[in-house]
């Protein structure tokens, strides 16, 4: 069997792609299923493609996605499936997905964010009149069959669409093995929070409070942020790391704590409650928001705990500092919970089930 892979960027440069599909692969690989990617972004557009400005470069990007898109489309027969994951287009046209689904192969849409919702990064908001989120629905309705990261996400889509099912983002617990590392020489308790440039803005809106609570403990907490960019917090404690994918899970060893602020609106509740997963395969104690599919992966005080307000946080974020046994029972039960519901090995077989049955019908 073969696969199109139909996505904006290259293989290893977006964690939704690499964590919904391309993680699967060379398990796939071994049972029959080839991949091919067809992205429209590589590393040299990436760098102007997330400037601010340069828009004469970014036309030249844009055109040739055109070409790249058509040529896709040109060869989609070649393929037995095609799963396409979010949009084949960064503007509000759906003529490449209409192409695709006129081809006669079946597709696969995949999505894991509430992209239904206006979503443009800091570097591209004057091109924003290019964008379409209305487009959305009408991809859904052209799908053969839908995958969506949440039951939220998943509820929107069956409006559209009755194939729907959802597949969370999970983790490669071969990969993310909790891993015994020697206390700090300054014994200090570390925090930590990995995400990019574009949620950093969570991380941000938090900072009042966890300096609060670096204040309150005297300073026997750090926060480490792993992130493609360094974060300046003046009044906290700091160590940035720079995110690395060869090197992501071994960073993530580093903490002691694992947090996951966010609000509670649209856009957050369609998340997949990923970076709460990453510590948690690493066997890390966790601080999430109650917001969508964190309500679903923690109980409270069984694999984790939930903090909605700022003092809920201060509390539990205190509590975890100063119990490193619940640090461990909690962090223990975050694994098994990663390893039953939310990892590679329980959901693999799924997919490939779902590619025979799609391509048994056409």
């Amino acid at each position: 069997m073969r696969i199109l892979f139909v996505a904006s960027h290259r293989p290893d440069r977006s964690p939704s792609q690499r964590y919904r599909f391309e993680q699967f692969a060379p398990y796939w690989a071994g049972h029959g299923v080839e991949v091919e990617y067809a992205w429209i972004i590589d590393e040299e557009d990436d760098r102007v493609f997330y400037s601010p400005g340069r828009i004469m470069a970014k036309a030249g990007i844009w055109r040739n996605s055109l070409v790249r898109r058509a040529e896709h489309v040109r060869r989609a027969r070649d393929f037995d499936l095609i799963v396409l994951q979010r949009e084949a287009l960064m503007t509000g046209s759906i003529r490449f997905e209409r192409a695709f689904a006129k081809s006669g192969v079946p597709v696969i849409y995949d999505f894991d964010d509430a992209i239904w919702q206006m979503d443009v990064s800091e570097a591209n908001r004057r091109l924003k009149w290019l964008k379409d989120p209305r487009k959305v629905p009408k991809i859904i309705a052209l799908a053969d069959h839908v995958i969506a990261g949440n039951a939220y996400l998943a509820d929107y889509a069956r409006r559209y669409n009755r194939h729907v099912e959802v597949i969370p983002t999970v983790i490669d617990t071969e990969r993310y093995v909790p891993t015994p590392v020697a206390p700090r020489a300054d014994g200090k308790v570390v925090i930590g929070w990995t995400g990019s440039l574009t949620s950093v803005t969570h991380l941000r809106r938090a900072l009042p409070m966890l300096e609060e609570v670096q204040r309150s403990l005297g300073g026997d907490v750090i926060l480490r942020v792993i992130s493609d960019r360094p974060l300046e917090a003046p009044g906290i404690q700091v160590e940035n790391v720079r995110w690395n994918a060869a090197t992501e899970a071994e960073d993530l060893a580093a903490i002691d704590i694992g947090i996951m602020p966010m609000p509670d609106d649209e856009w957050s509740r369609g998340k997949c409650g990923f970076k709460g997963l990453q510590y948690m395969g690493m066997g890390k104690a966790v601080v999430l928001s109650p917001v969508g599919v964190n309500n679903t992966i923690v109980q409270d005080g069984v694999n984790g705990l939930l903090a909605a307000t700022d003092a809920e946080w201060k509390e539990k974020l205190a509590r975890l500092v100063a119990d490193a046994d619940l640090r461990r029972r909690l962090g223990s039960a975050a694994r098994r919970t990663v390893e039953e519901k939310y990892s590679t090995i329980a959901w693999r077989d799924r997919y490939l089930a779902l590619f025979n049955e799609l391509t048994r019908t056409k």
